[in-house]
């Protein structure tokens, strides 16, 4: 006879009697009844064979193509058959918007598990893009849409959103969108389909669910707001490099892709004005040319502030520090502001050069060279450091129109660069 017990219906904490508040999540009420089936004689386990390296199959060669060059990109050349990728952004970024681009131009058969909009929504958007072909699932369930896949299998599925998916729970759960993951991840890699699946934010901006989410699929990519732009970022890549970048800007007729960031980032530059520096920075693998800004006031607080927005706000204190250690720079009556223009945020060791000369072009007074770019890891002892693929930084300044460049190979130190453009 089975014996019943109680399962919390949003992460899956099971107990002989019903609780007012569950003890693993804290969430009140979420307990329903279920019937505990008896244990089952396991059969004999099946012995797994011993696969030799050299006659694994290299998924690698077979590659497709999203449709969208800034997305294959991102994802390090295109799909990969059986791919799952977790695609996350804050609400109205453009995720639908992205999915539907990368149906209109794939050409391969592509199901759209529509979720959180009605076919008649999503047929609006799609008119506005000049989708014409997509074939939409309207189902919810978990079991009836494993029933489908597997019946017709596609070539790409893409899922929006895994929070609206049923399984073992109600939509949106710890244990919905466990379960649901779970059963897509074994349907990819068992058909080869590569499966898109959005996910819902949290408040700090990273995907919600359980973290075994992201642990299961092989990529997570985030759509995010770049001033004007849209900006796909790598956070998770089994098959390409973290931390690679695509842009796009959001126009009426769909998201365009932006195939110089570089230039598209300057062009609301000002010229000739003091704070204002371009550094040649690297995201995952793409060099950029930015502009870093700084801006100096007379604090009216016992302690000066320091705001930063787009860097390491931990390495921009490090430069100021050495720039009032060891170039003498009076800061500790001023309040500094250091922004990278456009909206990015880039963690990059080779902007400690630019933000320094930023900072002290501000506070003398003194604008540097219009067509001078600057690269280069600030050292404590106010040394320049070289950084990682400085000869694709170098070759991106020069793509991007500029004739004279500072770097770790043309210069000693810090003193040398501020004596020799701002001295």
């Amino acid at each position: 006879m089975a014996k019943a017990s109680y399962v919390c219906v949003e992460c899956g904490y099971r107990t002989p009697k019903p609780l007012g508040r569950c003890p693993g999540c804290g969430a009140w009420g979420s307990f329903k009844e279920s019937a505990q089936e008896p244990p089952r004689a396991s059969p004999s386990p099946r012995i797994p064979e011993l696969l030799p390296l050299s006659q694994v199959d290299e998924a690698e060669e077979r590659r497709f193509s999203s449709g969208l060059s800034e997305v294959d990109r991102v994802l390090g050349g295109g799909f990969v058959p059986g791919e799952v990728v977790l695609l996350g952004g804050e609400p109205g970024v453009g995720k639908s918007t992205l999915l539907l681009e990368m149906a209109r131009r794939m050409p391969r058969r592509v199901y759209y598990v529509a979720g959180e909009e009605s076919p008649a929504q999503i047929k609006l958007r799609a008119r506005r893009l000049g989708v014409e072909e997509l074939l939409l699932v309207r189902e919810t369930r978990l079991e009836p849409l494993l029933a489908l896949l597997e019946r017709e299998p596609p070539e790409a599925l893409f899922v929006d959103s895994i929070q609206t998916i049923e399984a073992n729970g109600s939509p949106g759960s710890l244990v919905a969108v466990r379960e649901a993951t779970s059963a897509l991840v074994r349907f990819a890699k068992e058909s080869g389909t590569a499966v898109v699946l959005v996910g819902h934010v949290t408040k700090e901006g990273v995907v919600a669910g359980p973290k075994s989410v992201e642990h299961a699929v092989d990529a997570t990519l985030y759509l995010e707001t770049a001033g004007v732009y849209r900006v796909l970022r790598s956070a998770k890549n089994r098959f390409g490099p973290v931390g690679e970048l695509g842009v796009f800007r959001m126009e009426e007729e769909g998201l365009l892709e932006v195939g110089n960031p570089s230039e598209a980032f300057l062009q609301e530059r000002p010229l000739g004005v003091p704070g204002s520096a371009v550094a040649l920075a690297l995201a995952g693998e793409r060099a950029l040319a930015l502009e870093v800004q700084a801006l100096a006031a007379k604090t009216p607080f016992p302690a000066p502030r320091r705001v930063v927005q787009g860097l390491d706000g931990r390495r921009v204190d490090m430069v100021l520090a050495v720039l009032e250690r060891r170039l003498g720079l009076p800061l500790a009556s001023l309040d500094v502001y250091v922004n990278l223009a456009g909206g990015l945020r880039v963690l990059d060791p080779g902007l400690d050069l630019a933000v320094a000369l930023a900072v002290y072009s501000a506070v003398v007074g003194r604008p540097l060279p219009q067509d001078l770019a600057v690269v280069g890891e600030v050292g404590l002892l106010g040394e320049v450091r070289n950084v990682v693929s400085l000869e694709r930084r170098l070759k991106e300044g020069e793509r991007a129109g500029f004739g004279r460049f500072l770097h770790p190979g043309n210069t000693r130190g810090l003193a040398q660069a501020v004596e020799a453009y701002l001295g």
